[in-house]
């Protein structure tokens, strides 16, 4: 059993960390540590473990070999480099970092450390895009051409735990990126491994259209990216993003290949639609689960097996992502 200590008390850890590892039979879920030291009681209080009362406590816990990271972007570099120079692994929510220079020195010192560095970009663990690959591997759809990805919905401040534009994905200082890096960079994690291809060249458009802080001025991070990404063999395609969404939120991905298109829905009835060129028709139906991550996170440790989206594939995500943003503000196409 691996011994984990969640750090930070929002809503993706009450949503998503918190539970998948309490439900974990090979997870010891050792306790939290939040800044918020009442949050941080409660949920101990709730799953029955710890409430630490510094980092440096988790740290020093032998209970502990791992833990994960759900602060504000702006820490996951300084609290990984903390852990992993106590011995710890790390699953360090997306974005790995805000920059690249961040995420590099992240896994010289997993490599340094010897442990592992897992980035949560849970897209690709989700049994709809599992089978999506599965598809694409077995040859059935041919060779894909194009792409069309979104995920969007009304904002972090309506499901964050301020549940206000106080909520710090709008700070600049402590987010670092906007959409893009919020919900955006799942997508470019996620086409980058279906497409089994790096993207060679962005054209994007990253903009503040709608979202305020409280005092009524644009926030100074984006809430909307439409993205043209082309990769080296040539796939093109189109990457949205958007915290503008309001009424209805999009998860959805498209690919469009030489035997026909597949469409993905997370939100459908339908999850994966298969419009074949010959006129025919296929739905399949995929068993709807928790994200995986922490999971795959603890199996890594146990098995002393790299994880699938380690600290380099994070690293290419956030590329992905700051290339879209330079594209933005040179106003041209860009090349990674």
């Amino acid at each position: 059993m691996v011994g984990i200590a969640i750090i930070g008390c929002g809503a993706i850890t009450e949503h998503r960390h918190a539970p998948e590892c309490h439900h974990n039979a090979n997870i010891n879920l050792c306790g939290f540590f939040d800044i918020n030291q009442d949050r941080c009681r409660e949920f101990a209080e709730q799953y029955s473990c710890k409430a630490y009362s510094t980092y440096e406590e988790v740290l020093n816990d032998p209970s502990v070999d791992g833990v994960i990271i759900c602060t504000a972007n702006r820490f996951h570099c300084e609290m990984t480099l903390q852990a992993f120079a106590h011995g710890k692994h790390v699953l360090c929510e997306k974005p790995i970092a805000v920059t690249l220079e961040e995420a590099e020195s992240m896994i010289a010192a997993a490599d340094k450390a010897e442990k592992y560095l897992m980035v949560a970009h849970n897209q690709r663990f989700e049994p709809l895009n599992r089978k999506i690959k599965e598809i694409l591997d077995s040859g059935k759809m041919g060779r894909i051409i194009s792409f069309r990805t979104i995920f969007s919905h009304g904002g972090p401040e309506g499901w964050s735990v301020e549940k206000s534009n106080a909520t710090w994905f709008f700070n600049k200082k402590q987010a670092g990126l906007g959409a893009l890096g919020d919900i955006g960079i799942h997508k470019a994690d996620l086409i980058h491994w279906l497409i089994n291809d790096d993207i060679k060249y962005i054209t994007a458009k990253v903009l503040t259209l709608d979202k305020k802080t409280p005092d009524g001025e644009l926030i100074g991070l984006d809430d909307n990216a439409i993205c043209i990404l082309e990769s080296k063999s040539g796939i093109v395609g189109t990457l949205e993003a958007s915290w503008t969404h309001y009424g209805k939120g999009y998860n959805e991905t498209t690919l469009y290949c030489e035997n026909g298109i597949i469409e993905a829905n997370r939100y459908s009835d339908d999850p994966i639609t298969l419009l074949m060129r010959d006129g025919s028709r296929e739905v399949i139906r995929v068993e709807d689960c928790d994200s995986g991550m922490s999971a795959a996170f603890a199996s890594c440790i146990i098995n002393h097996r790299s994880p699938e989206v380690d600290g380099e594939e994070g690293k290419k995500a956030l590329e992905i992502v700051l290339k879209c943003v330079e594209s933005s503000k040179l106003n041209a196409r860009v090349a990674l």
